[in-house]
């Protein structure tokens, strides 16, 4: 079973996808959500499960900046009390459900998992690439039937675009050969690999007349509990890295978030600053990004497949020294949260409860 860090913010939705007057149910570490917007447009986050009888408020009807269940008729206000029970003029206190800390930035919806009191929007990632005037880009959204950690091994090791994406992202053995630096950050990673006098991938033909190499590089931070932020792209040769004259330039925001234990959300957007004025580039970096991540899916399905057969000893090489970075640093962050929990109760385990035990998470 995954371990989830939950002080901190995961990605839950695309502005878009929570309407003015529309309810969005969507699962987020196990736990049934709704997303609404009150009449003035902000954006609230309730458990989406009628404290009656369980039924899905996502199913339910919006009344104003209220939501009422559509099986027995109880109404929950944006702070998730109840203040309408047909047949019925005293409500009980405790009939109200959970409310989530929300923020909305740069277009997406990002929703706080653990402890509401802790939750800070100073630990938001910065996804203002999103909303750089200078790029374009169309939003996007696949979901995953695996566990979030095996698409986060992904995303820390681009040698796999070499074989992965060979008729796409890839078109170089030298990206597979080309060791990436990595720098350590409070919550995450950076990690730059730049690969010179490479041929251009199929992606870069489709937009641009390269010579016949090209120099490449991917520049990102990878962030708890699983945001990818990217500048990279293709240029002519032999110039300086921040030379970016006739260059192929991209921004991506890409995130991670699990459903479940073998389910996850994966939001992203690949945006360009070169051909602003021509949209149907913006739709085709948008449909050649689909199709490289499709190749992603397949392959990382098939991975989990073999993983449920059993546990498995894997050997370690070189190009797992971020996955291993990042798998250590959740591996921190979750046990310094079951540590607060278990200091929280600990006057209950002093009389023979357990603490909770932490299973230790899968190293490459």
């Amino acid at each position: 079973m995954s371990m989830y860090v939950r002080n901190c913010w995961y990605v839950a939705a695309w502005s878009h996808e929570v309407e003015a007057a529309g309810l969005l149910g969507r699962t987020i570490l196990n736990e049934p959500i709704l997303f609404m917007r009150t009449e003035a447009g902000q954006v609230v986050a309730l458990d989406n499960r009628c404290c009656h009888r369980g039924a899905p408020l996502s199913r339910g009807r919006r009344e104003g900046d209220c939501v009422r269940c559509m099986y027995h008729g109880l109404k929950f206000d944006a702070q998730g009390r109840c203040v309408e029970i047909p047949g019925q003029d005293d409500i009980p206190p405790q009939a109200r459900v959970r409310t989530y800390p929300v923020a909305e930035r740069n277009g997406w919806i990002f929703v706080w998992m653990g402890e509401a009191a802790r939750a800070d929007e100073a630990l938001l990632p910065d996804n203002s690439a999103a909303a750089d005037p200078g790029y374009r880009y169309k939003p996007g959204y696949m979901r995953y039937d695996v566990d979030y950690l095996l698409i986060a091994d992904n995303l820390l090791d681009f040698s796999h675009l070499t074989y992965v994406h060979q008729a796409t992202l890839g078109g170089s053995e030298r990206i597979a050969q080309t060791r990436p630096q990595i720098e350590r950050l409070p919550r995450g990673l950076r990690v730059v690999r730049r690969v010179r006098d490479v041929p251009p991938a199929p992606y870069h033909r489709k937009f641009a007349d390269f010579p016949e190499t090209i120099d490449r590089w991917f520049d990102y931070e990878f962030l708890v509990p699983g945001v990818l932020l990217m500048h990279s792209g293709g240029k002519p040769p032999g110039r300086a890295w921040d030379d970016f004259e006739g260059a192929l330039h991209m921004k991506s925001c890409q995130a991670i978030t699990p459903e479940n234990d073998r389910s996850t959300h994966y939001f992203f957007m690949q945006a360009h600053g070169f051909a602003l004025d021509d949209e149907s580039v913006t739709d085709a970096i948008a449909k050649s990004l689909v199709q490289a991540f499709e190749e992603d899916r397949e392959t990382i399905r098939a991975q989990q497949a073999m993983l449920d057969h059993g546990p498995t000893r894997f050997v370690p090489i070189r190009a797992d020294a971020a996955v291993n970075q990042f798998r250590k640093l959740l591996m921190a962050m979750c046990e310094e949260e079951a540590a607060d929990r278990s200091a929280a109760v600990m006057p209950v385990a002093a009389h023979g409860s357990a603490p909770t035990r932490l299973t230790r998470l899968p190293t490459s």
